[in-house]
Order: C-alpha cells, then structure tokens, then sequence
C-alpha cells in the first residue's frame, strides 16, 4: 500500500479577522470493507474516519467520514484569523493511523 500523504494550501499571510480558504487532501487507499481478495475473503474496510483542523490548539473545524467518501478525501472550508499562529491537521484512519501536516500563516 501506498504511504497516505496529506496536502495542505493556507495562505501564507492574512490581515487581523480576515476569513480565509483552506484547503486540504489527503491521498489514501481507501476500502470500502465490502469488496473480497481473490481467494474470496473479505477485504477490512480502512477508511480516513475523521479529519479535525486546529488553530492554536483551538478547534475550527471537524468531520466525520463515512465509507462513501472518495479514496482521496478533499476538504475545503473558511476560517477567520484573529492572529498569526499555526493550523493543524489530522487524519485519522481504521486501523488507528493518523496523519497530521502544520501550516504556519502569519497576520499582519
């Protein structure tokens, strides 16, 4: 399997309660737990179940994923920026694997 590899777009600077656009993918081979191998066995469901955005270690958005969400996850959603700190983003797959990625946006 390949490694999952998140991709994350932030601006780099915004100005003081700007709202901004973020956007994030995370490339995944994802299995729906319903397909078999060819022996006939059933293949375990691993999915990106729930993805979190943090800003400042303040929550800012967050999800949970059904089987039906594509093998690439692509999230987009606004968040208004009272200063210059960190976003943080999480993945969390089945089998407990989580994948993060920072970005850093500064307000001026």
């Amino acid at each position: 399997m390949a490694t999952s590899k998140p991709r994350v777009k932030v601006p780099k600077t915004a100005s003081a309660g700007e709202t901004v656009v973020i956007k994030t993918l995370i490339s995944h081979e994802m299995e729906s737990g319903q397909r078999k191998d060819k022996d006939g066995n059933v293949i375990p469901r691993k999915i990106i179940n729930r993805f979190t955005c943090e800003f400042n270690g303040q929550p800012v958005f967050s999800c949970d994923i059904d089987p039906a969400i594509s093998a690439n996850p692509y999230f987009e959603f606004s968040a208004k920026v009272p200063e210059s700190g960190t976003f943080k983003f999480t993945w969390v797959d089945d089998d407990g694997s989580t994948y993060t990625d920072e970005q850093k946006i500064e307000v001026k």
